[in-house]
């Protein structure tokens, strides 16, 4: 298998439960046009026996974007895999990260990581009928299942089935005793370990995950791995976005202000709320932060928080949100 998304891994906006939907991915898009983004995780279930068509829904402008998957079995994640290469998404990645209680529950997730060779079969399945590439998110050790050698054994047993691209969040994780939240805080980072990975394992794609705040981080990281993964941090503070381009990808396009980003965003916002079920806060709720650590920036959430649920709102109420964050003598 050829690893297409080599330069595109270098910076990637992590898979968030809730959060990271088809318009939040437009959205952040607007603000990067090369920062791989990633979908909510999708159970197989959902799609073999929901509603695919809602679960698979994206928009064309979102591209480069990962579909990520939640399952354990070699059939289904196949079936899946390929349904989402026939909706045109350029990845397919599997979660074996996620500690929740609900995800292990489905036998999926981090506690994947006790079966490499499960993790291995299904990455070989689904990687059978595709040409996309699969990847695999996940931790670097689970409960007291923590050392280097499981994990060299889980990254070796995966990789010989198939997958090139590592996304490593760099702490392990609890599967009894810590909430999800507790997961992403408790456990130290360890990006030592990460960095040693990638020694032993130069042949393939490694990115980082967890912990990264700002893109000057992720430049000093990037002398050690593949790619950085950045998720909350994006989501509260979008605009570090928009120089991820220039500073990552080399990339000396002129920067979009925070005002051009919101009139980029307006004629989306018009299209979408001509659905009858779209709501405007559906939408708006992703660019609370925009203006994070800017005048006005208080002003511009409790404004979208309190119009933007309104029954037959429109675009005009980030309009005037706007006007809120500019500054008069």
């Amino acid at each position: 298998m050829t690893n297409k998304n080599n330069r595109t891994h270098r910076f990637c906006v992590a898979p968030m439960l809730d959060w990271s939907d088809r318009h939040c991915r437009y959205f952040h898009r607007l603000l990067s046009k090369n920062a791989l983004l990633y979908t909510e995780m999708v159970t197989t279930g959902a799609l073999i026996h929901g509603n695919s068509q809602r679960f698979l829904q994206f928009n064309h402008e979102e591209h480069p974007v990962a579909l990520q998957l939640g399952g354990s079995n070699p059939r289904d994640l196949a079936i899946c895999t390929k349904m989402a290469e026939d909706f045109g998404y350029d990845e397919v990645n599997l979660n074996v990260g996620c500690p929740s209680d609900r995800v292990q529950n489905g036998k999926f997730g981090a506690c994947l990581m006790a079966e490499p060779q499960l993790v291995a079969d299904c990455v070989s399945e689904m990687q059978a009928n595709v040409k996309i590439p699969v990847t695999v998110k996940s931790r670097i050790g689970i409960d007291d299942r923590d050392s280097y050698e499981e994990l060299m054994q889980f990254i070796d047993t995966v990789a010989q089935a198939g997958c090139e691209t590592f996304i490593v969040h760099a702490r392990k994780a609890w599967l009894k005793g810590l909430s999800p939240k507790e997961n992403r805080e408790v456990p130290p980072l360890r990006y030592d370990v990460v960095f040693q990975l990638k020694k032993n394992f130069p042949q393939l794609e490694i990115v980082i995950n967890g912990g990264i705040t700002t893109l000057e981080q992720s430049k000093t990281l990037l002398e050690y791995v593949d790619g950085v993964m950045l998720g909350r941090e994006v989501y509260q503070n979008p605009y570090l976005l928009a120089e991820v381009d220039n500073l990552l990808f080399g990339d000396n396009s002129p920067i979009l202000s925070r005002e051009e980003v919101v009139s980029a965003l307006l004629p989306y916002i018009q299209t979408q709320l001509q659905h009858p079920e779209m709501r405007l806060n559906s939408i708006s709720r992703h660019i609370f932060g925009l203006f994070h650590g800017e005048y006005g920036a208080r002003l511009w959430r409790r404004f979208l928080s309190e119009n933007a649920c309104k029954s037959n709102t429109n675009e005009q109420v980030l309009r005037d949100a706007l006007l809120l964050t500019q500054k008069t003598n």
